[in-house]
């Protein structure tokens, strides 16, 4: 008598090899990444990031990126820093690899004076990528 046996396999993903050791995977950084980590570093870690928006932007002889960021500078202390952020933005000297940044504006500030001093500032920033 023949008895015959069946095998369901299903796929699944397939597992991810560890890395070598000593040596820890690390996400590759993005364009938008850096931009906020350069925002953020302006803002003397004072700020907090509430939204970020990366938009492609392109014309007949450039293209690159629109990205529209707003930082919140909570206390007395961090407005400062923010008012500075503000005078600062417009003149400063960014480094994205890959990247240089065209415009840096700012957009918008709602500022609340008072026992709870709050800036919230909205920078734009268009980036050509470099060829």
């Amino acid at each position: 008598m023949l008895t015959e046996t069946l095998i369901e396999t299903k796929s699944a993903e397939p597992v991810p090899s560890p890395a070598p050791r000593g040596r820890r995977y690390r996400p590759r950084r993005t364009t938008a990444d850096r931009v906020r980590e350069a925002l953020l570093m302006l803002a003397e870690g004072r700020a907090s990031l509430l939204s970020h928006e990366e938009k492609a932007w392109s014309s007949i002889t450039f293209s690159g990126t629109r990205h529209e960021v707003m930082l919140d500078f909570d206390g007395r202390d961090a407005v400062e820093v923010g008012e500075d952020f503000i005078a600062n933005l417009a003149e400063h000297e960014f480094r994205i690899p890959g990247q240089l940044v065209a415009d840096a504006t700012v957009r918008e500030v709602d500022h609340r004076f008072g026992a709870d001093e709050r800036m919230v500032v909205t920078a734009v920033l268009l980036l050509l990528e470099e060829s």
